[in-house]
């Protein structure tokens, strides 16, 4: 976690700031002010969030509930709601409770840095889960940065992420590590594939990227890239890029996008006759891509950093209270928000026992939690993770799944190769 990355995104963000607007609903202020303490709304100024705690114990979650980015937003939304439950009903911090205190950034940065200043400023979290892109994350992180309030980024798995600054951290791996198993799995189903043609979002940071993880892996493997084609996130018709790539015969296709665009891209690729291996990204990963491209879905491959089979009591735990709740499988993003909520929870716990957190003033108990944070080791539905120094997952086990749907479209899952 490098400051000095932190204070080059200062002046966007900065201006950022100045957009108006709040996200989301919010929750109950726990931190009681001390005495004579001055408030003030601006990001930067920690006079802002001093007092202790009382009460619950406020942690924020800063993840798209609206945009077409709430396709996965909304899947870490669940697993923070179950995580919260979970461990309230299991004593929470060594027998007071937390309280997620949830904020909407939407789809965008202006989103994003509204949402973490509400969560700062007014609702006084502890530490923010979020936020879902890391497009997002390159703008709002830096906020938290500069008021020293620790981040975990549930989906954030770009370049550079945890450069960002000293109370940055990730529990999504990041894309150079997890990317490239999809490929190798793609050439293991078809050892023939020469040609491949690379589609990504270039609005969007981690689509760009990943889409460089996965031009060095077609290289690295020895394959021909025909093309690179471009697109927004925003787009619905990509018939000519579709075409423009089948033109050139690709064996495999690999896309890096969101849902609602990934999915349209993968609908119209097969309309138009490409009956190749298609790989999609990060942005892919998410039963809410089904509905989009719905039987056309079928043969998707995707890398995976959870798997719902992994073993151990917590992963179990998780998966039995999602599928009640949701009458289906755990998805990836809500075991990384699940997961990131943990470790907040399991920090705070071994925090406690060293030195009361309810004792510590706010700026101060962020800044020894943000410490214990990387210094823990933590069992999650994710398998076991830490953190090196800077803020980076360290994570054992990764998977690749192929989407497997009904003729007729109306159902899919994901199914996991061994």
């Amino acid at each position: 976690m490098n400051n000095a990355i932190a204070r080059t995104t200062a002046l966007l963000s900065t201006c950022a700031l100045l957009l108006a607007g709040c996200g989301g609903g919010g929750g109950p202020v726990t931190v009681t002010n001390s005495p004579n303490t001055t408030t003030n709304n601006t990001a930067t100024d920690t006079a802002a969030t001093t007092g202790t705690l009382s009460g619950a114990i406020p942690i924020g979650i800063a993840v798209a509930q609206t945009s077409n980015v709430a396709l996965l937003g909304q899947e870490q939304v669940a697993g923070a709601k179950l995580a919260e439950k979970y461990f309230n009903s299991k004593g929470g911090v060594n027998g007071t409770p937390i309280k997620l205190v949830f904020q909407d950034t939407s789809g965008d940065e202006a989103g994003a840095i509204n949402a973490f200043q509400t969560l700062i400023n007014k609702d006084k979290v502890i530490g923010i889960v979020g936020p879902t892109l890391s497009q997002q994350a390159f703008s709002a992180d830096p906020i938290a940065e500069r008021a020293k309030v620790p981040i975990l980024g549930p989906s954030n798995t770009a370049k550079n992420i945890p450069e960002i600054g000293d109370y940055v951290a990730r529990v999504s791996a990041p894309v150079s590590v997890v990317a490239p198993n999809s490929v190798k799995a793609a050439l293991k189903q078809n050892p023939q594939v020469k040609k491949v043609a690379v589609f990504y979002a270039q609005n969007d940071a981690f689509s760009k990227s990943e889409t460089e993880i996965f031009q060095q892996t077609v290289k690295d493997q020895g394959l021909e890239l025909v093309t690179v084609q471009k697109f927004q996130t925003s787009d619905t018709d990509f018939q000519s890029q579709a075409t423009n790539a089948i033109n050139l015969k690709p064996d495999l296709v690999i896309i890096s996008g969101l849902a609602a665009d990934g999915g349209n891209l993968v609908r119209q690729l097969r309309e138009l006759g490409y009956k190749g291996l298609i790989v999609g990204g990060n942005g892919l990963n998410t039963s809410n891509l089904l509905p989009v491209c719905k039987a056309l879905c079928d043969g998707v491959l995707i890398a995976q950093a959870y798997s719902p089979e992994h073993p151990g009591e917590i992963n179990a735990a998780f998966r039995k209270a999602y599928t009640e709740e949701y009458k289906k499988e755990p998805p990836q993003f809500s075991a990384q928000a699940f997961a990131a909520v943990q470790v907040y929870i399991e920090a705070l716990q071994a925090l406690d026992k060293k030195s009361k957190i309810n004792k510590l003033q706010l700026p101060e108990l962020r800044t020894q939690l943000n410490k214990q944070i990387l210094v823990g080791t933590y069992n999650t539905p994710l398998g076991e993770i830490r953190f090196t120094p800077i803020g980076e997952v360290d994570q054992r086990d990764f998977y690749v799944a192929q989407i497997k749907m009904a003729k007729d479209g109306s159902q899919g899952k994901f199914t996991f190769l061994k």
